[in-house]
């Protein structure tokens, strides 16, 4: 899932919630809840923590792909 994905880049990144929160634009509590499936970002906000955790947005979206 999308959030799981985002947690490994996040940790492979090896940034905090809230190292990626305050680069992303967002609260660490709003991070907490993408990696929990719990909410689901925006097009922009993907693009911003894709950005933060060097990673493109199609390698997030292929990693979640080859999940299904």
């Amino acid at each position: 899932m999308l959030g799981e994905e985002i947690r490994r880049a996040r940790l492979k990144a090896g940034l905090t919630q809230e190292e990626l929160a305050f680069e992303a634009g967002c609260s660490r509590n709003y991070v907490s809840l993408l990696e929990l499936n719990q909410k689901s970002p925006t097009v922009d906000m993907l693009l911003s923590l894709c950005h933060a955790m060097r990673v493109s947005a199609a390698e997030l979206i292929a990693a979640v792909e080859k999940e299904r």
